[in-house]
């Protein structure tokens, strides 16, 4: 039975979970707390790929171990059972003698997937799942989906004005939400593992995509051009991140992939139907890579085909107090929805106001 200082110790652990946002792809975003008599005696999160994890971080904190064989252990993700950069966490906790482990969400690593906590079970130390599990899952929705689909999270962002509108009639687009909204897209790009956009939109600014407005990584930038029509001058090609180009398998013989792979850019081919490149295959190769989330910033057409593809998690728009009209350009390209019940579902979350622009997040319902 969960209880009231379960639930407090774990949002703790969450709250320490996201500060490895961007910094420990392709591994989880976990936080630990170690609590004795109701008081938080030590604390750790993942810090970044390959180090130490959060288990180890937060027992390492606490001042006088002794201690360790009164307390519970939170952690937002099941502990690992097996040798990987790092030595197997469920080993640790057994070998320092913690009584009582309270755990988020497991882990569906198939190396994990319920062996952590078999071994502490096993090993006779009390442990209650579930504690905050939709927010767990939520916390490494981009891992989980990797692991259990083979696919790379996918999400839609969009800046639009109330009445829907991406850009004027004459396709002008600079600037619709305020500073404070295209200050939280960069964050967003320095959390996502890579950033994709289609040809046409790198053609119309010369997108440079990297993280400028904050501090963190720049991901990895994804253009989709299906004949390598962008002018090797193009920014996006310069060596401030690693970019990806995908084109059509027709196109592998141009001479021009020679020159972008002397430039250090990655070139892969996937498949076309109907005069369109493959949006899943694309996706299958990114996260062959190690790829496991996406930030789509397309235009109307690159989004619609997305969604029309069911290849979309989650979708963020940012909507400015502004309006258009009828003559401007749609944020989606046709859906293919004649009638009311063929609609795309969506669950809404949390809306959040950066300046006068309001964030709306929304998932796929299915």
């Amino acid at each position: 039975m969960v209880q009231h200082d379960d639930l407090f110790f774990m949002r703790r652990a969450l709250e320490l979970a996201v500060l490895g946002a961007g910094s420990v792809s392709p591994n989880p975003m976990v936080g630990a707390v170690i609590v004795c008599d109701g008081e938080i005696i030590g604390e750790g999160y993942h810090q970044q790929f390959g180090g130490p994890h959060a288990e180890v971080h937060a027992i390492a904190s606490v001042e006088d171990e002794a201690l360790l064989h009164h307390s519970t252990l939170y952690v937002t993700l099941e502990p690992c059972s097996h040798f990987g950069k790092t030595p197997p966490c469920s080993d640790l906790i057994v070998e320092k003698g913690i009584p009582r482990v309270v755990i988020g969400c497991r882990d569906p690593h198939v190396k994990v997937a319920g062996k952590g906590i078999a071994k502490l079970q096993a090993a006779g130390i009390r442990v209650t799942e579930g504690v905050l599990e939709a927010e767990c899952i939520g916390c490494n929705e981009a891992f989980i989906k990797s692991h259990t689909t083979g696919l790379p999270f996918v999400c839609l962002k969009l800046a639009q004005t109330l009445d829907g509108k991406i850009a004027t009639s004459l396709g002008a687009s600079r600037w619709i939400t305020g500073e404070e909204s295209r200050s939280e897209v960069h964050r967003l790009r320095s959390i996502y593992d890579a950033v994709m956009v289609g040809e046409a939109t790198v053609r119309a600014d010369d997108a440079q995509l990297t993280v400028r407005n904050c501090s963190g990584r720049n991901p990895q930038r994804v253009v989709l051009d299906s004949q390598l029509r962008l002018p090797l001058e193009s920014k996006i090609f310069g060596s401030e991140a690693p970019t990806i180009v995908v084109a059509s398998t027709s196109f592998s013989a141009s001479p021009k992939v020679a020159q972008l792979r002397e430039r250090g850019v990655t070139v892969l081919f996937v498949d076309e139907h109907v005069g369109k490149l493959d949006l899943r295959q694309a996706l299958v190769e990114l996260h062959k890579r190690g790829i496991l989330s996406v930030l789509v910033e397309g235009g109307s057409r690159l989004s619609a085909a997305f969604v029309r593809e069911k290849l979309v998690d989650k979708i963020l728009i940012f909507v400015a107090p502004k309006l258009f009209g009828g003559d401007a350009l749609s944020a989606f390209a046709p859906l293919g929805v004649s009638m009311p019940d063929q609609a795309v579902d969506l669950r809404f979350g949390r809306p959040h106001f950066f300046g006068h622009d309001l964030l709306l997040e929304a998932y796929i319902a299915s």
